[in-house]
């Protein structure tokens, strides 16, 4: 962060001093929620949680070289005590972002945020120095928490903005009001809590709502209800996407023998080769938008081509690719899902499989529940079986409970029998399924939401060899 006295702090966030001997002390650390995260000079921020009190570790962090605590109590040890600790969380990164005088980058969307996220901060790196969201963490605590990690020399700040709800998305565009606002899609993530892809196309046109006149609205073009944002921000433009009328846009798509996306880079000020790192062509997608956000920031069309083209994934456990010794390819997308995500996993993971099968492999699909689809659920899991069998998988192996029944139901009832789909009570019995079939050159796709756990599938495959058992988690 950058280097702000106790005094100042608390007077941006309207808190009192407690047991500060001296308030012209500045945090020259980073701002945490963790206390195994603090550094010399850090301030430490101790929210209440359902399970673990952040005030109980002030004494450790302290002694551990945090500055101070922002608690909503005396601690007993320096700290600036507030009514509420999110409000002043985000209080203080508004004044941080304010001071900065770094361009904000703000983007959201049903599906594929964190790795458009990371394709962003990797090409506007290049340019100059870029501060971005690590992780998912895009929500009202991990939004300021990044924006509170930029310093002096920060030119591009990188926020991924999430929403469960109305009005969310609006209220993270007050703590960090970006400049460019970028929407990729609008999905059915979420769908049980929204109610419906309408009204999730509202709480994500948040976004382009909250931009200035100067700014610019970044919106794919092959997404109506995207598209249709337009009429709901005052500042400028910019369309993405396959379509003609995209102002940058993809021309020859394909992908390579390995299942990794291949396209001409057409921008108003020239085009380029990519050639990805990534797998899927759903990253083309990603990619266009990336490369919408660093049009607008002056870089030229062969410099996003070059850093697409070396772009790598930053995030874990989405689409990480991994070649055991014995010839066995396992693909770890299980950090998340819904259903836009599940489709474009399974294409990822067939046109990985085409060499392989010509070689005898075969093309494993492991997938769990996708969590918080409402009325939804039913026929979006079946839907998801079904198109497991269109493709031509192998072998779908459904984990799980209810939820995953109706992923095996699908493909049953599209024509998977006998012992090209299967049922599985939990991930060990995964494993334990997959140890004893699984043959060199096959490939393994491991998806579900993140609540289900199976990166611990994908974690014991990796590890275990032919024995042990799936580690808790």
């Amino acid at each position: 962060m950058i280097a702000l006295s106790l005094a100042e702090i608390a007077s941006v966030v309207g808190g009192q001093t407690h047991d500060i001997p001296d308030p012209s002390v500045q945090i020259t650390g980073p701002v945490v929620r963790d206390s195994r995260e603090v550094e010399p000079g850090s301030l430490f921020v101790a929210f209440v949680g359902d399970r673990v009190d952040g005030h109980d570790f002030a004494a450790d962090v302290v002694a551990a070289g945090a500055v101070a605590v922002l608690a909503s109590r005396p601690v007993g040890v320096p700290a600036i005590v507030v009514d509420d600790v999110q409000t002043a969380l985000g209080a203080l990164a508004r004044h941080v972002v304010e001071r900065l005088g770094a361009t904000l980058v703000a983007l959201t969307g049903s599906a594929g945020k964190t790795s458009t996220k990371d394709l962003i901060a990797q090409v506007l790196g290049r340019k100059a120095p870029t501060v971005y969201t690590p992780g998912s963490l895009n929500n009202e605590i991990g939004l300021p928490l990044t924006a509170l990690s930029a310093t002096e020399e920060t030119r591009f700040l990188v926020l991924e903005m999430g929403a469960r709800g109305l009005g969310h998305i609006r209220y993270l565009t007050d703590l960090t009001p970006p400049k460019i606002g970028l929407v990729l899609n609008v999905g059915t993530a979420h769908i049980g809590e929204f109610g419906g892809r309408e009204q999730i196309a509202q709480a994500k046109g948040e976004l382009v709502e909250g931009l200035p006149e100067d700014g610019a609205a970044i919106l794919n073009a092959d997404d109506p209800l995207v598209r249709a944002m337009a009429s709901r921000t005052k500042a400028r433009v910019i369309l993405f996407g396959e379509s003609g009328e995209a102002d940058v846009r993809a021309e020859n798509v394909r992908l390579t023998e390995s299942g990794q996306p291949a396209f001409s880079l057409h921008t108003p000020s020239g085009c380029g080769d990519v050639t990805m790192r990534l797998y899927g062509e759903h990253h083309v997608s990603n990619a266009l938008a990336a490369a919408a956000v660093a049009h607008e920031l002056g870089m030229s069309a062969d410099e996003i081509a070059t850093a697409l083209s070396e772009a790598g994934a930053l995030s874990r456990w989405r689409m990480e690719v991994t070649e055991r010794p014995d010839g066995v390819t396992v693909v770890n997308d299980a950090y998340n899902a819904n259903p836009e995500s599940m489709r474009a996993a399974l294409r990822a993971l067939v046109a990985m499989g085409k060499a392989a099968q010509a070689q005898g492999g075969r093309t494993w699909a492991v997938l769990g529940p996708m969590a918080e689809l409402g009325d939804e659920a039913l026929a979006e899991h079946d839907a998801v079986g079904r198109l497991a069998v269109r493709l031509n998988v192998s072998k779908l192996v459904a984990v799980g409970g209810r939820e995953a029944s109706w992923l095996q139901l699908g493909a049953y009832n599209e024509g998977s029998w006998g012992e090209e789909s299967v049922h599985v009570s939990d991930a060990q019995a995964a494993v334990d399924l997959l140890r004893s079939e699984l043959r060199p050159g096959d490939v393994v796709l491991v998806k579900a939401s993140r609540s289900v756990g199976l990166e611990r599938v994908a974690q014991a495959l990796l590890d275990g060899g032919a024995e042990g058992e799936v580690s808790a988690r």
